[in-house]
């Protein structure tokens, strides 16, 4: 996989008559996007009622493709990546995990069978990839670890108890989110990490100026995050072992510093 230049701005227009030149197969499908774009702000003014909208409509055609696997070998290479990196990164069976953005378990049914009952814990602000997560946990026979899976309109996780995850992971949700979403997750996650936790999560990254696409697609710098983290008491570092593997995003590490 050869990675994108990180001063690439997608949004740009001199970006998109480059890539239309280079990929004319691909100019009829952006062009669907766009008029979908347009008539989802028309009608959900903010951002999760219209991104739960966006993945209505995706999920209704392949739920594997909405949550970004373009077939089923990728949706379960892109699990296994997701749950190695964790497990090899100290999570254990006993552990409690908070999966933001769970999508239809495509690394959640990895994780409910290597935690103990009830330790797996995903959200997700679309009912309709939530039916598709319950089909994949009945489709892998892993009713007996009884993971729960809750509908959500924001990330306050303020119906989740104090100290609870050990960890807390959320693959490809910042990626799709604005920055006041991200800062709502921040401002809030440090209260359900218990001591020593830890909470990973992948994003877009830039180097250049950031952007966005559609408002499907959100590009940050690595210091604007880590950053936003720092507002809010965490510390913040980037995974550069994360980058060796094949996925296309980076990811940051969050912590609650220990008190003094």
């Amino acid at each position: 996989m050869t990675a994108a230049p990180l001063d690439r701005n997608r949004a740009s227009l001199l970006h998109k008559v480059r890539y239309a030149l280079r990929n004319p197969g691909k100019v009829a499908p952006y062009l669907r996007r766009s008029a979908r774009d347009l008539g989802l702000r028309l009608r959900h003014r903010d951002h999760v009622s219209y991104y739960r909208a966006v993945m209505a409509d995706d999920a209704a055609r392949d739920p594997k493709a909405a949550v970004g696997s373009r077939n089923e070998e990728r949706w379960l290479e892109l699990g296994r990546m997701q749950f190695d990196y964790l497990v090899g990164h100290g999570l254990r069976p006993e552990h409690r995990l908070l999966e933001i953005g769970c999508g239809n378990l495509r690394a959640g049914w990895r994780f409910i069978d290597h935690l103990d009952a009830g330790g797996y814990y995903g959200i997700d602000i679309s009912p309709d990839i939530l039916i598709a997560a319950k089909e994949t946990l009945s489709e892998r026979r892993l009713q007996a670890k009884l993971p729960h899976l809750t509908l959500v309109r924001d990330l306050t996780f303020d119906f989740l108890p104090e100290g609870r995850f050990d960890v807390v992971h959320a693959h490809s949700v910042f990626s799709h989110s604005p920055i006041e979403v991200i800062d709502e997750c921040l401002a809030h996650v440090g209260r359900v990490l218990a001591p020593g936790g830890f909470f990973d999560f992948t994003f877009d990254r830039t180097e250049g100026a950031e952007h966005h696409v559609l408002r499907e697609d959100f590009y940050y710098r690595t210091e604007t995050l880590v950053a936003l983290a720092e507002k809010h008491g965490l510390s913040a570092r980037f995974m550069a072992d994360w980058e060796e593997l094949p996925h296309g995003q980076s990811k940051i590490r969050v912590t609650v510093p220990e008190r003094r």
